[in-house]
């Protein structure tokens, strides 16, 4: 099978290289990431400088191209040109801290395997949910080439993407492996203002570890139980059941109305 990796904590970092490890014996692998971290870079792509790529080698020989662009820009750039044959699977990892709940709205990790759904490529992101200096790879790695092996064998659906969390511990400490939905995690104080010593205010976003909402069933609940999860995440984020709804607000008059403060009406 062929496997492009990515990741958003750069081309260096140790969770894109146990993934390497993992999956040469089984894989013919590419690895294109940033040449820097670029967490929380959501799913953004570069479009007003140039997007370069330069063969680099990684421990144990391995080779692989880092990019001045964003996880999406990696992605985009292996699928569109720099592989003459579409891989059969992206894997976007291995991620150093946990991916949760409506933290996959920042995640670049996250981002790298949409911008593939989104290319009809399938996916999946994987994260350590631990920033432990010492938080072990090899689990999730491990339970990345299984989980690749599955998906090539079930396929899956167009627009979609799997989004897994493995505990940030030993093997023999992961409690089992959960299909979850996504949860809720509260950022208690995400904006710090401080003062520069001339007076002017700047700011740290960031910092503070988040509350969790610990409900049955969901990502964050499985890593807090030592679970690894696994979330089926689709790319439509239409709220459907709000339609009919929306629909009644009398919105159908002609937008000059609006602006000229006319009574709405639905007559053309």
């Amino acid at each position: 099978m062929r496997i492009l990796l990515t990741n958003d904590d750069g081309i260096l970092a140790e969770g894109i290289l146990a993934l390497a490890r993992a999956l040469r014996p089984v894989a013919e692998l590419t690895i294109v990431a940033p040449d820097r971290p670029r967490s929380a870079s959501g799913h953004s792509i570069t479009l007003h400088e140039p997007v370069r790529v330069h063969p680099v080698t990684l421990a144990e020989g391995i080779p692989a191209f880092a990019t001045n662009g964003t996880p999406s820009d990696c992605v985009a750039l292996a699928l569109k040109d720099m592989l003459e044959e579409r891989p059969d699977l992206v894997i976007s990892g291995i991620n150093r801290g946990p991916n949760l709940g409506n933290d996959l709205t920042y995640s670049g990790t996250v981002a790298a395997a949409m911008e593939s759904a989104l290319l009809g490529t399938p996916s999946f992101a994987i994260s350590v949910a631990s920033y432990a200096d010492d938080a072990p790879y090899e689990p999730a790695a491990e339970f990345a080439r299984h989980l690749a092996s599955e998906i090539l064998l079930h396929g899956m659906p167009p627009q979609s993407l799997l989004n897994v969390n493995v505990p940030g511990v030993a093997a023999g400490e992961i409690a089992g492996v959960r299909v979850t939905r996504l949860g809720r995690r509260h950022y208690p104080a995400r904006v710090h203002r401080r003062t520069d010593p001339f007076g002017r205010a700047y700011y740290w976003l960031g910092g503070d570890p988040p509350e969790d909402v610990l409900e049955e069933g969901t990502d964050v609940k499985a890593i807090a139980e030592r679970c690894i999860s696994i979330t089926p995440v689709h790319l439509d984020l239409t709220h459907y059941d709000l339609i009919p709804e929306v629909s009644t607000w009398g919105l159908a008059s002609k937008p000059q109305q609006r602006l000229a403060g006319e009574p709405a009406t639905d007559n053309p």
